[in-house]
């Protein structure tokens, strides 16, 4: 069984050596994640370059994403790296300390405004909430905390405040060089970190037109802030991520799955992609096999309709980067299997289409979950129709034939949607099917006698002008 549900993967350390990387690919990645919060550019490129060397070795479309750091809220750094904070301590945190001024009385934060966001009985958590404050009092930058929860608290930890509030910008200067160097590498695309609105995103499709991008917008839903214009920024991205992490931390964790199912119901019902992250494999980083709740937390997902599932530290920086890609591929088709995830939708059947390639992707998928057909060909210049087909489960493979290797690379995060470089040479019909059952036979995505849909625009090279669908029988001579 062809798995639907894609992968994406954190490229990193673990997967610098091309022997790992080719492995990796092989073993079913779909989308490589280039984390800007780790290493610098040159670094990034030097390993941009090796990926597309090894995939196109490897006969592999792989997209790229640029994952932004955004403004993560940290504390500075302590005289002795860290220090031991016990239930009842009082500790303050303090933009305008030092960078190496951090001791058992308190600690400097790269957060100039931390002081104008808090208030007197807030809960600050630290360490992605091992470590939970009070605030007692704000006098000047000083942030006044009691230690709730303590432990042990070491250099350069996130801060977030419980039920988020924290007002630092999505973009930060340092994602404005990151969006160029993104748009001068050719990623397809860039994932913004931190969203608050609409706006963040569409600030980022701006600076990533301005420096001459191609690439496609992410938003990653991991503030408190983001649910309550959930729709609007939906509306604003092409995908979105759902980002548990932080959001765990801010929204505390008993309502995050149900948090999780609805982002991706709404994602896929407003014709976005949806990615589900954080923490899915992490058992991984250190052992060959995932735990009985990791399996279950990515099924679960598959079995919602995400898109995509991803890997961070597990490939990243993991010890067996090549085994975890692998498990996550046999979880996600067992998943695919069950009723669940293969059942048939009523995704938008009563509402009305406003354009004419919306309409004939939705009566392709129609047709094609209602009669035996093998596999979905969309001749497309852009891949919004086989974006609009994968929004309907099923278990039918879409094959976008494209000839823009940009396209083929964006659909690889397109959940049961897979690229096959394709260039029209002939006008007439018989040529055309030639072409077509050519390919697939060549490529072994279909038998002789198959029966297959396949969707085409009268106006060649023009993006959205798909209008007309066919059912075919594959056939060798025409």
């Amino acid at each position: 069984m062809q798995r639907r549900t894609k992968i994406v993967a954190t490229l990193g350390p673990s997967t610098d050596d091309p022997a790992i990387l080719r492995d990796v690919i092989e073993s079913g990645l779909d989308v490589a994640r280039f984390n800007f919060s780790h290493g610098n550019q040159d670094e990034q490129k030097e390993r941009l370059l090796s990926l597309r060397s090894v995939a196109a070795d490897c006969g592999r479309v792989v997209g790229v994403i640029g994952d932004l750091q955004g403004p993560k809220i940290r504390i500075r750094r302590f005289e002795n790296s860290s220090v031991i904070l016990a239930k009842g301590d009082a500790f303050f945190l303090d933009p305008s300390l030092d960078e190496f001024e951090g001791n058992i009385d308190g600690v400097g934060v790269a957060y100039e405004d931390l002081h104008a966001d808090v208030h007197p009985g807030d809960i600050l958590l630290l360490n992605d909430g091992q470590m939970t404050l009070s605030v007692d009092r704000i006098e000047g930058t000083r942030v006044h905390t009691t230690v709730v929860i303590g432990g042990v608290l070491s250099d350069h930890k996130g801060i977030n405040r419980e039920g988020g509030g924290l007002s630092a910008p999505a973009l930060t200067d340092k994602d404005r060089s990151d969006i160029v160097f993104a748009a001068e590498m050719g990623m397809d695309y860039i994932a913004v970190s931190f969203v608050r609105s609409a706006e963040d995103v569409n600030e980022a499709r701006r600076l990533v037109e301005k420096a001459g991008g191609k690439g496609k917008i992410i938003a990653k839903i991991e503030r408190v802030e983001a649910l309550d214009c959930i729709d609007e920024i939906i509306a604003a991205s092409d995908a979105i991520m759902v980002a548990r992490g932080d959001l765990g931390v801010e929204m505390g964790y008993a309502e995050l799955t149900g948090m999780q199912k609805s982002i991706i119901r709404r994602t896929r019902y407003m014709n976005k992609v949806v990615i589900t992250a954080t923490q899915m494999m992490e058992s991984m980083i250190l052992s060959p096999i995932p735990t009985r709740a990791e399996v279950s937390d990515v099924a679960n997902a598959v079995m919602d309709g995400t898109d995509a599932v991803m890997l961070s530290a597990e490939t990243a920086v993991g010890q067996y980067p090549v085994a975890v890609v692998n498990a996550m591929s046999d979880v996600c088709v067992g998943a695919e299997k069950h009723l669940l995830a293969r059942g048939r939708t009523s995704h938008r059947l009563d509402d009305r289409f406003r354009e004419v390639d919306e309409a004939i992707a939705m009566a392709v998928m129609y047709t094609a979950n209602h009669l035996n057909v093998k596999a979905i060909i969309a001749l497309t210049e852009s891949g919004s129709t086989t974006l609009w087909m994968s929004r309907i489960r099923s278990d039918i493979p879409i094959y976008a034939f494209t000839p823009h290797d940009e396209t083929g690379r964006r659909v690889t995060l397109y959940r049961g949607v897979y690229p096959v470089s394709f260039t029209i040479e002939s006008t007439s019909s018989r040529h055309l099917y030639r072409e077509i059952f050519a390919t697939l036979l060549s490529h072994k995505l279909v038998e002789e006698g198959d029966r297959v849909i396949f969707t085409k625009g009268d106006l060649d090279g023009v993006s959205g002008s798909t209008n007309s669908m066919q059912i075919v029988e594959v056939k060798t001579s025409i």
